[in-house]
């Protein structure tokens, strides 16, 4: 048997940073359907929590999971179900775009804070200068330099 611990942070925006997930009730709403149906995948969601716009989700991967296939899995079904639901006034859509970032076992805790403070977090800061961080943060403007 093999023994596979990979957290990865994924953070993926609606389509066009639209406030769909406007309440706290509607958001918490659809993170219970996103760990319900990820659990019904296999894919096991450490943590997830986000803002109007947008999803922080702390995942550890399974031994044949990729993180498009996670993804894929995760923002296809609850936009489907979100629509299905009519949980918005209008067709809501998941961006296609998403970060993800491996996190080490000595991080796990500081990032499980993170995302579990996005209600606070976005009192003081916009989504937008959250992204801009991430990608330099991170390094990511070094891909799309090229």
């Amino acid at each position: 048997m093999s023994f596979v611990k990979v957290y990865i942070h994924f953070v993926w925006s609606s389509k066009n940073r639209e406030p769909f997930l406007d309440s706290k009730e509607l958001r918490e709403k659809v993170w219970h359907h996103i760990i319900a149906n990820a659990r019904e995948k296999a894919i096991y969601i450490d943590f997830i929590n986000g803002y109007s716009e947008h999803c922080h989700c702390l995942v550890s991967l399974g031994i044949d999971q990729t993180i498009q296939k996670t993804m894929q899995l995760i923002k296809g079904e609850s936009s489907f179900w979100i629509n299905k639901q009519q949980l918005t006034k209008s067709k809501f859509e998941w961006q296609d775009e998403y970060f993800a970032v491996s996190v080490s076992e000595s991080m796990i805790d500081k990032v499980r804070e993170y995302i579990k403070n996005q209600e606070e977090h976005h009192k003081h800061k916009s989504f937008s200068d959250e992204y801009y961080e991430f990608i330099i943060k991170y390094g990511f403007q070094k891909f799309n330099d090229k």
